[in-house]
């Protein structure tokens, strides 16, 4: 038996999680369906999951086809939690993405599938809710070969589409246009076309799953997640094109053993404050009660260890097994304080880049003598997650970076649900980040000891680094020169002092090397090195003087033909940087990038001028510097 790791993908309320209930149910897992409605899936089982009936953290479960295990990821649905959805893919076999017969294809299946493509994920899509009035068949798939990708080949079909009655048909390979299409991406069914003699239904099935799993080509499927239809043809399909992991078609057998290589892609808080960890292994075993050393990169270039054993294995699928083997993952509880992103070995592969997030508020306690356990809540529910960023603020109040407002929501139910803190937010604001614009350095030598100062040599040079290297902290003076403590003091304070530039805003990018440094036997401690480096870094920061940034949005926008001049002036004052403009005959494409902060500005008013026509979708693109009269 080998294992496929299949990751579930769509639009909020395409019917995602009733999908994974149906596969669950008629795969033996479980013993009735759940309910979105009623709050009983089996994978939204966080209590603000249920009332809000949205998927937020992706949820892993396991059922078997043949000799075939499949673990299923459900994943967020929502725009919000993108960065939970790119994290999932890195484990990832393979990928459904679900579409709904009647809403079809929407600006986040458009969004989730070019991140499908660009990863290579083998990729089928499966057409939902065929039993709603409203659902179309050769429309939709009309729209899905305009709007998404036009290399999709149907297997199955629906009749009576759109009422009680719909019921899937199977669409044979040999209908007119797969051949043709298959022929645009194999050159060998090409040459069968031109030189005869003509593909046997073998030929294009054999083509098709070559290039499924090299995500080139899509099979798609027509179903109803809720009675079933269409449901064993999609599993059928995922074990028939989602290739198995290079590292089991080796086999147990081959003599090959490699240190285990593996990926924690999710972090759940369990009973008495531990952390469950969701683990993929890629490569090599771990074994119950094994030491384990994980690697994690920090933010600002660092590597660091987080070390532990294994007291609770629990491998997905296989109740009582002993040991984790390559292509499965494992529930795994013993090591403290491990992240979403933690490395077991070096794993390089399909690692996503994430986008950083581009707003930021204040939270504050409702009740100010909650102001502490407040913090303290947001900083572990930060630790658990990388891409959650919460630190100290001012006036009791925690800083907290986010992708977006239904975020925001989810934080404050999960402080009142699980820590029974009620908290306020400040509205969102979009976050700017400074950069040295040059090198400089900056120093300060030891005082005599009448004049009572900070007893301590520090000096510092500041340069430019790379681009999304973060902060990184280096030495050129001889390490023992000082104590390990006052080295300590000063790095720890240089990531401290570089949360606020000489603009007021973080700094990043950026290399500060130690190039002086003395102390006092007699008289210096680590707080007289704590109090100078912020003195001494950002004397060099001015020195060097900085650039603020401000993040953009990469953007789509389908527009109707008489709406192109008016939607692409507004773009224009927003400070667009055009791309490309395509179509013309029935609708007009428009592509760019635009400031962050006027995202929302242009979500409001594309309505208005489209006459509801319009569908707009973007994401974070990095970010560009701020114009002098902006700081």
């Amino acid at each position: 038996m080998h294992t496929l790791n299949i990751g579930i993908l769509a639009h909020v309320d395409a019917g995602k999680t009733s999908l994974t209930e149906r596969l669950l149910f008629d795969g033996g897992t479980i013993g009735r369906l759940g309910s979105v409605d009623a709050g009983d899936t089996r994978t939204d089982d966080g209590e603000i999951e249920r009332r809000r009936g949205i998927t937020i953290r992706s949820a892993v479960a396991a059922f078997t086809s043949g000799d075939v295990q499949i673990n299923l990821i459900d994943t967020p649905g929502h725009s919000d939690f993108v960065a939970e959805v790119e994290r999932a893919l890195e484990v990832l076999d393979g990928a459904v993405l679900l579409l709904s017969a009647v809403e079809g294809v929407q600006a986040r299946t458009r969004v989730l599938l070019k991140t499908l493509r660009r990863l290579g994920l083998p990729t089928l899509v499966f057409v939902n809710k065929i039993d709603r009035a409203g659902a179309r068949e050769q429309g939709l798939l009309d729209d899905v070969r305009r709007l998404l990708t036009p290399y999709v080949v149907p297997l199955t079909g629906a009749e009576d589409i759109g009422t009680p009655h719909a019921r899937v048909v199977p669409r044979p390979l040999t209908a007119p246009g797969v051949a043709t299409m298959l022929a645009e991406v194999d050159t060998g069914i090409l040459a069968a076309l031109v030189d005869g003699p003509a593909p046997t239904e073998d030929d294009l099935r054999a083509a098709l799953a070559a290039h499924t799993a090299d995500g080139s080509m899509h099979p798609l499927f027509f179903g109803c997640a809720l009675d079933g239809q269409g449901v064993a043809e999609l599993v059928e399909g995922i074990v028939r094109f989602v290739p198995a992991p290079t590292s089991e078609r080796r086999g147990a057998g081959s003599g090959i053993t490699e240190a285990p290589r593996g990926t924690v892609f999710a972090v759940r808080p369990g009973p008495g404050g531990e952390r469950r960890a969701y683990v993929r292994l890629y490569e090599g075993e771990v074994t119950s009660r094994q030491r384990l050393t994980f690697l994690r990169h920090e933010a600002d270039g660092r590597t660091t260890e987080v070390a532990g054993r294994a007291l609770e294995l629990t491998v997905v699928g296989q109740p009582g097994a002993s040991s984790l083997t390559a292509g499965n993952i494992a529930e795994l509880r013993g090591v403290p304080g491990i992240r979403v992103g933690d490395r077991l070995g070096e794993v390089t592969d399909r690692a996503p880049q994430f986008a950083a997030p581009t707003l930021e508020t204040l939270v504050r306690a409702r009740h100010p003598a909650k102001a502490a356990p407040l913090r303290s809540a947001l900083l572990s529910l930060a630790d658990q997650d990388p891409l959650l960023h919460a630190r100290p603020a001012g006036s009791g109040a925690t800083a907290l970076l986010l992708y977006g407002e239904v975020q925001k929501e989810v934080i404050a139910a999960t402080l009142a649900e699980d820590f029974g803190i009620e908290a306020d937010f400040e509205p969102s604001r979009v976050r700017f980040l400074e950069r040295p614009a040059g090198i400089a350095e900056a120093y300060e030598e030891m005082p005599w000891l009448d004049q009572r100062q900070h007893m301590a040599t520090i000096g510092l040079r500041v340069e430019p680094g790379a681009r999304g290297a973060g902060t990184v902290f280096a030495y050129e003076t001889e390490l023992g020169a000082l104590p390990r403590a006052f080295h300590q003091a000063i790095e720890d304070t240089v990531h401290t002092t570089l949360r606020s530039g000489p603009h007021g805003r973080a700094v990043t990018d950026c290399r500060v090397t130690l190039i002086r440094s003395g102390f006092s036997s007699q008289h210096s401690t680590a707080a007289d090195f704590r109090a100078l480096t912020p003195y001494v870094l950002l004397l060099a920061l001015e020195r060097a003087g900085t650039r603020v940034y401000e993040p953009y949005h990469a953007f789509e926008v389908e527009l109707p033909l008489d709406a192109l001049a008016p939607v692409t002036a507004r773009l224009a004052a927003y400070g667009t940087e055009f791309g490309e403009t395509t179509g013309g005959r029935t609708a007009w494409l428009v592509t760019g990038e635009l400031p962050a902060r006027r995202v929302r500005d242009m979500e409001l008013c594309l309505p208005g001028l489209t006459r509801g026509e319009g569908v707009w979708w973007s994401r974070p693109s990095g970010d560009r510097p701020l114009r002098a009269e902006r700081y």
